[in-house]
């Protein structure tokens, strides 16, 4: 038999969810709540992805004066983090008949060139990075709707926020070293203006602060392996008794720090425990693999894309930050017994 290429329409749709041709209408339209229950619409979701049905968005968008496309603004995609963002909104957006248009700023910060001739005309929304809010100038994102990820609740005006609960990420990365008896902190931290690093920064000074013998010093770094090798090297051999943890700001810090303390003939973590922030790939790739913040990548995006949806739809966003783990691996271990006080190990070498 002849297999039936004819296209699937909403009626079979509705036929295959046992629903009528208006709740299947409502579902796509975004329209469902308060009308359909959350289980009716996937049902209806549901067989319309086993028909292989998708709506005809172009009439609907024309009675609509939508595009049903959004801009993703993120850093160069230099690690595979916003990679799992672009992941996590493009599967919330597909599933609402959205298109998601992914942008990175070039070099990560920075300005960056419109890429439509009108993103008002060409955009129902924008969700950005706050490491890339530069570009939204050029965008004009602050006359479309906007979600910020990564971004001060209290100084974003007229932005939606969307954030990891990377303070609490911090307590535990001090918290577990805290534990281990270190009290000999060296904080490798990005150099980018941005809210989450200055969170980082903020909540790890707080938490070490009230530590009796607890030291802290900072050192700023490229967020690159290469410029974490060079500032971790200068933080390592200056004057004065070395760290014994050092916190890093990201996982390619940390790699950078591995690197350059093997360089130093530094053990980790016999001499150094290291830790990091992300739980990239790199994390287990290392030697020893790294202790890190586990940061939902998929998940943050998803969230993102939500929020957007109940912007656009003039509905309040689901409050909260999304949890964060501390997973810990090779890279961290109690301080070494002898030879690490009060020299450099240039000097020991």
């Amino acid at each position: 038999m002849a297999r039936n290429s004819t296209r699937p329409t909403s009626r079979d749709v509705a036929r295959a969810a046992g629903v009528s041709q208006a709740a299947v209408s409502l579902v796509f339209g975004d329209k469902w709540r308060g009308r359909v229950s959350e289980t009716t619409a996937e049902r209806v979701r549901a067989a319309a992805r086993r028909l292989g049905y998708r709506p005809n968005l172009a009439a609907r968008n024309l009675r609509l004066g939508r595009t049903r496309t959004v801009l993703l603004v993120v850093p160069a995609l230099t690690t595979e983090f916003f990679g799992g963002v672009y992941t996590g909104a493009a599967r919330v957006a597909a599933e609402h008949g959205f298109g998601l248009v992914l942008y990175p700023s070039p070099e990560g910060v920075g300005p960056a060139r419109d890429p439509f001739p009108s993103a008002r005309a060409a955009l129902d929304g924008v969700i950005a990075s706050s490491m890339a809010a530069e570009a939204l100038t050029a965008l004009r994102g602050d006359e479309l709707p906007l979600v910020m990820l990564d971004s001060d609740p209290q100084g974003s005006p007229g932005a939606t926020t969307v954030n990891l609960d990377i303070a609490a990420g911090m307590r535990a990365v001090a918290g577990h070293l805290l534990g281990l008896g270190h009290r000999r902190f060296l904080h490798l931290a990005a150099d980018v203006p941005s809210w989450t690093f200055e969170v980082r920064a903020r909540e790890l000074a707080a938490h070490l602060g009230g530590i009796p013998g607890a030291e802290l010093r900072t050192a700023r770094a490229p967020l690159s392996i290469e410029g974490a090798v060079a500032a971790a090297r200068t933080a390592l051999t200056a004057p004065g008794p070395r760290p014994t943890a050092l916190v890093c700001d990201d996982d390619l810090l940390a790699a950078g720090a591995c690197k350059a303390a093997r360089r130093l003939g530094l053990r980790v973590p016999e001499d150094l425990s290291v830790t990091g922030v992300d739980d990239l790939g790199l994390a287990s790739a290392l030697e020893p693999e790294l202790t890190t913040v586990r940061l939902d990548a998929e998940l943050f995006g998803e969230r993102g894309m939500h929020a957007l949806l109940a912007v656009l739809e003039g509905r309040p966003p689901a409050v909260g930050d999304i949890p964060v783990e501390l997973v810990v691996r090779g890279s961290t271990a109690p301080p070494g017994a002898a030879g690490n006080e009060g020299d450099t190990p240039l000097e020991r070498r």
